[in-house]
């Protein structure tokens, strides 16, 4: 069963609470997002790091409810 934008928003936001968080649904469906997860908590962390906090956020999902997750992540600008 395919998940909700808003479910996976709100499973990053628990887990990085700091986070602000942009879920586009790619193909209509449901099973195909981009997620932009911008965080101050990323800061000085790896790119590799900070996907690897994303992808414990949601917990196991990705493969199984969440079919695919294109991931951007950043650190707010101007800080």
């Amino acid at each position: 069963m395919p998940m909700a934008a808003e479910d996976i928003e709100g499973l990053i936001r628990q887990s990085i609470p700091d986070a602000q968080v942009q879920i586009t649904d790619l193909a209509g469906d449901g099973d195909h997002y981009a997620a932009r997860v911008v965080a101050e908590s990323f800061r000085g962390i790896s790119r590799v790091e900070r996907t690897r906090r994303v992808y414990a956020a949601l917990g196991g999902r990705m493969g199984g409810e969440l079919h695919a997750l294109q991931l951007t992540t950043d650190v707010p600008a101007g800080a």
